[in-house]
C-alpha cells in the first residue's frame, strides 16, 4: 500500500443509461501544453482526459496499470494536468495508486478536475504548480430515460457523491458536510488554497513546469467537441462515428475538399458551435 492510508471508492453500482462525460467548463480551463519540465522511468503523465477518447489520448486504468507494473515496487511520481472525464475510469486510477506499495507523490501542473481530482487524491504527497486548480464537484453524467430513470440514476450518483466527499473530506481534515457543500457549488481550489485547506501538501517551483504547443489546440478542440456533443445526448457511438467520418475513412474523391492538419482546429471549434445547448 502506498505510505499513508486512503479509504477505497467503489464504482460497482450498475447505471443503466448513464454515460459519465467530461464538464465543459473544465475543457474551457485545461491548457494541454503544461506539463513537466523533468521525467524519469519512475514517473506517470496523466496528460487529458480520462477514459478511453476518440482521438486515443485519453488515460485509462489499463494504461496506469501497466505503468505501474512496469516501475514496480519503487516510489512513483505522476504529473496530472488534466480536465476529468470518465469517473468509473478515474476511480479504478485512484485505486491502482493507492494500492501502490511505495510513496506516491502526486504533481498538479496544471488543472485536476473532476476525476482528476479524484486521482489527485491517490498522493502521499500532493504537490500543486503555479496557477493550478483542483475542481470538485458532484458526479457529471449524461442520462438517457423518462422520468423514473431520471430519479434512479440521480440515487445512484448520490452514492458516489458521497464516496468523493468521504476522500476529499479524509485528505483535507474538513468534515464530509462542508466538501459536500463545495461539490455542490463545484469548487475550483487555488494551489495556494489547497494547501491551507489541506487538499494539498506543497507547492512546485515554476522551474518544475513547462509548456509544449504540439498539438494543443487540435486537442483540446476535440476534446470541447466531444464534450459538447455528450451535452447534447450524442452517446458515445454516434460522437464515434462523427469523428471517424470527418478524420478518417474518408472516400478519395473527397480528400481534396478535407481540411490540412492546420485547418482542423477551426473546423472543430465551429462544430462545437453549432453543438453547443
Amino acid at each position: 500500500m502506498c505510505l499513508i492510508k486512503l479509504p477505497e471508492i467503489r464504482a460497482d453500482i450498475q447505471l443503466g443509461d448513464i454515460q459519465f462525460d467530461m464538464r465543459p467548463d473544465a475543457l474551457e480551463r485545461w491548457d494541454p501544453g503544461v506539463v513537466a519540465a523533468d521525467s524519469s522511468d519512475k514517473s506517470i503523465s496523466i496528460y487529458g482526459r480520462i477514459g478511453k477518447t476518440d482521438d486515443g489520448t485519453g488515460i485509462t486504468a489499463n494504461r496506469i496499470g501497466a505503468a505501474l507494473r512496469a516501475i514496480g515496487k519503487q516510489d512513483i511520481v505522476v504529473n496530472v494536468n488534466s480536465p476529468g472525464g470518465d469517473f468509473f475510469e478515474g476511480v479504478a486510477i485512484y485505486n491502482l495508486l493507492r494500492e501502490h506499495q511505495a510513496k506516491v507523490t502526486m504533481r498538479v501542473l496544471g488543472v485536476a478536475a473532476s476525476a482528476a481530482s479524484v486521482i489527485a487524491m491517490a498522493g502521499d504527497e500532493i504537490l500543486m504548480g503555479d496557477s493550478s486548480h483542483i475542481m470538485i464537484h458532484n458526479a457529471w453524467a449524461v442520462a438517457v430515460g423518462n422520468r423514473h430513470d431520471f430519479t434512479e440514476a440521480a440515487d445512484r450518483l448520490a452514492v458516489f457523491d458521497a464516496a468523493m466527499a468521504k476522500v476529499y473530506a479524509e485528505r483535507s481534515g474538513a468534515n464530509a458536510e462542508e466538501v459536500a457543500a463545495m461539490m455542490d457549488k463545484e469548487t475550483w481550489i487555488t494551489a495556494e488554497a489547497a494547501v491551507a485547506s489541506g487538499f494539498a501538501t506543497g507547492l512546485l517551483s515554476s522551474s518544475s513546469l513547462s509548456h509544449t504547443e504540439a498539438s494543443c489546440g487540435q486537442q483540446k478542440a476535440m476534446a470541447i467537441v466531444e464534450a459538447a456533443m455528450a451535452k447534447a445526448g450524442h452517446s458515445r457511438a454516434s460522437r464515434r462515428e462523427v469523428f471517424k467520418t470527418l478524420f478518417s475513412g474518408k472516400p478519395s474523391a473527397a480528400e481534396a475538399a478535407m481540411p490540412r492538419a492546420g485547418e482542423e482546429v477551426a473546423l472543430l471549434q465551429s462544430l462545437t458551435n453549432s453543438l453547443r445547448v
